[in-house]
């Protein structure tokens, strides 16, 4: 632990990349799933937990996608999709996150009746019920909506207007997700477009299953402001030996572009491990080339990506961090406030929500 009697989970933190399909409780999923006669591969709720967990540790994003294919099964009411919401407020406020950002694909809510926009509001109501129950445990959060199109699915225009549609009702921005390679940021320009007229934010899952050209095509089809994942960009740096004592680092065009514009990377570690997407340079959190990223100064933040999947929470990203590369709390502050301002907020919020950083670390 960074520092004698600190607790990470007491620390203030600000979380940017988080599936609301990816962090339900098993003991929900549970309830949920006896309401609609569905079938559970585990009974318990730690039995379900392990489940999805073995499942999610596949090495192949494909696979890791397969898992929510249960959870979204419950969550396609009204009831079930603000129960969720509220619930997701609660953990994260319990994990000690001052601002969280909940992203999710309405259009994968909709096989019981549900438009789109009620699925948006749904999803808002449990969030200002879970804001409310935070506040009568003494807490504070704020929470907002990242409205989510499929890559591989042909509605993000629609999607992508009602984000903006929902924008000054807790809509924060806009992003792609889901089978990365073969899906191109391109195929979504008309979307991008759109939302680039409305100055509305965008980010993109991309160098996660796929490489350079995703990151590329996110940066400059997509014209992301922040990097969903974006591990893969060290594919574009090169590590070299002059002599047995000195390396030198070089950064080809693409990382030089990032690092130079600070592009936010939502670098999500355990995820990345059960994916695959660090298998260029090994399967351990020592490998991860999160370090490498943050000490050549890349605007890097830790994030959960599916809490449910990678049986995790934004403390113990923190704390694997902290134990593979060292970091103490002067890091874990750095890193909370990179989040803090790339957060899809503006200015002046932004600037709060570093002050509350700050002063949360002051009296850790």
């Amino acid at each position: 632990m960074p520092g004698s009697g600190v607790s990470i989970n007491a620390l203030p933190k600000v979380s940017l990349h988080d599936h609301l399909d990816g962090g339900l409780r098993p003991a929900t999923i549970i309830e949920l799933a006896e309401a609609i006669d569905l079938d559970l591969p585990a009974d318990t709720e730690n039995d379900l937990a392990d489940w999805f967990t073995a499942q999610a540790t596949s090495g192949s994003l494909v696979d890791y996608l397969k898992t929510f294919d249960l959870t979204v099964a419950v969550m396609q009411t009204h009831d079930s999709l603000a129960r969720v919401a509220r619930e997701f407020v609660e953990d994260l406020a319990l994990d000690g996150v001052i601002y969280g950002e909940i992203r999710w694909a309405p259009e994968q809510h909709l096989t019981a009746g549900l438009s789109l926009d009620q699925a948006v509001d749904a999803v808002q109501e449990g969030i200002e019920a879970g804001i409310d129950r935070v506040a009568q445990a003494g807490l504070v959060i704020k929470i907002g909506q990242v409205i989510t199109a499929m890559r591989h699915a042909d509605r993000s225009l629609e999607v992508a207007e009602l984000a903006v549609r929902h924008r000054d009702l807790g809509v924060v921005g806009f992003d792609i997700a889901g089978a990365e390679q073969g899906f191109p940021a391109a195929d979504h320009t008309e979307a991008f477009d759109f939302l680039a007229r409305n100055l509305f934010p965008v980010t993109v899952h991309a160098g996660e299953a796929d490489g350079l050209d995703s990151i590329r095509g996110a940066l400059f089809d997509g014209r992301a402001l922040r990097l969903g994942h974006g591990v893969r960009l060290a594919e574009d740096i090169e590590i070299g030996r002059e002599d047995q004592d000195n390396t030198y680092v070089t950064l080809g065009p693409l990382a030089q572009w990032v690092r130079d514009r600070e592009i936010p990377l939502e670098l999500s570690p355990s995820s990345n491990l059960q994916t695959g997407a660090i298998a260029a340079w090994g399967d351990d959190m020592l490998d991860h080339p999160f370090d490498l990223l943050y000490q050549l100064g890349f605007r890097v933040t830790v994030n959960t990506d599916n809490r449910l999947m990678s049986g995790t929470s934004l403390s113990r990203e923190l704390a694997l961090l902290t134990d593979a590369f060292g970091y103490d709390l002067d890091d874990l502050e750095a890193l909370q406030l990179n989040a803090a301002s790339s957060a899809f907020l503006p200015l002046e919020e932004r600037e709060e929500l570093a002050d509350a950083i700050v002063d949360g670390f002051a009296n850790a």
